[in-house]
């Protein structure tokens, strides 16, 4: 599930690829403008562009404006826009860890989409970001995360290298044990050290505090197909967050790929996709078509299954696993 939070901090064809587990997005919103963060939080990003650009224009001096719109256009990937916004928020308060945060986002995600040289100095732009984040806030975890998965895939040449990253994971584990175990599997993850990371892994689940990073090591055990470990993520998530929607689907992907219930199965991948936000830290619906689609598989009902992935397809038409599912079934 790539980047699901969405943030990239690579160069294309240059950088290792980041899938985006690590980079969280924590913090709150303004409460001055309940229109503009309702629409945010329904999902309806372009209406609360709209508002909240009619809000900062009355108010231009609000820092927490400028950092919503930056977060309405991240959701919508329009990364330009994104960065003009943080820019603005972090000119009007430079103290502010998350606005720091959430600038060096937005250059990382534009990053995994530019050219070669462009791509260079928006990485380290990024990674300059995310330092004064640290900086402004050693509590910052989400930041944390993002400036050592940028040191464990960057090469040198672009300020990266595993051996900056290691005494910030040993920082990191000193304030947080999850979160440092986290830290290091991610990096061995991307030395593609798959058993060393998912040794950390467990041992950041069994004693994680934070709902997103219970659920970036979903993202990885879905990516991996591992069903006992997605059962031990939505267990996790369970018990941190009893009422978070994510759990619905992990919970369900696990059922998926052990061929165990199926109807359960089916009723939360449907709970999910009426409930859950279209936003980077979630499963987005494509994904969850596409396990729909593996579920009906799995008992034989083609028809069902065409239908799922042709959504997932519709949804996402990047989505390759479900073109290639959909050409699997229109051949037999």
């Amino acid at each position: 599930m790539a980047s699901k939070r969405g943030a990239g901090l690579l160069a294309a064809g240059f950088f290792l690829a980041i899938t985006g587990m690590g980079i969280r997005a924590r913090g709150g919103q303004s409460g001055d403008l309940p229109a503009g963060r309702k629409a945010y939080e329904a999902s309806e990003y372009e209406k609360a562009v709209q508002i909240l650009e009619n809000a900062a224009g009355k108010n231009p001096s609000d820092g927490e404006i400028q950092l919503l719109l930056a977060k309405s256009h991240f959701e919508l990937r329009q990364y330009d826009a994104a960065i003009a916004n943080a820019e603005k928020a972090v000119a009007i308060a430079p103290d502010n860890s998350l606005y720091h945060e959430w600038l060096g986002r937005s250059y990382g995600e534009k990053a995994s989409k530019a050219s070669w040289l462009s791509a260079l100095a928006l990485a380290k732009k990024a990674q300059g970001e995310f330092e004064t984040a640290i900086k402004l806030d050693t509590k910052n975890y989400s930041a944390f995360q993002a400036l050592i998965e940028f040191d464990c895939a960057a090469p040198s040449i672009a300020g990266g290298g595993e051996d900056k990253a290691q005494p910030k994971i040993a920082q990191l584990a000193a304030m947080d044990e999850g979160e440092g175990h986290y830290a290091a599997g991610n990096c061995r993850r991307q030395k593609k050290d798959f058993s060393a990371a998912e040794a950390e892994f467990d041992k950041a689940l069994a004693s994680a505090k934070s709902t997103d990073l219970i659920f970036d090591v979903g993202d990885y055990s879905l990516r991996r197909s591992q069903a006992e470990r997605l059962m031990a993520v939505a267990e996790a998530g369970q018990k941190a967050s009893p009422g978070d929607v994510r759990v619905k689907f992990y919970r369900a992907a696990a059922l998926t790929l052990k061929k165990e219930k199926p109807e359960e199965a089916e009723s939360l991948l449907r709970e999910y996709l009426k409930t859950a936000p279209t936003r980077t830290a979630y499963p987005r619906p494509t994904v969850a078509h596409e396990w729909l689609g593996r579920l009906f598989e799995n008992e034989n009902n083609r028809e069902a299954a065409l239908r799922e992935y042709e959504t997932s397809v519709q949804l996402d038409s990047k989505n390759k696993t479900a073109q290639e599912a959909l050409k699997r079934l229109r051949k037999s």
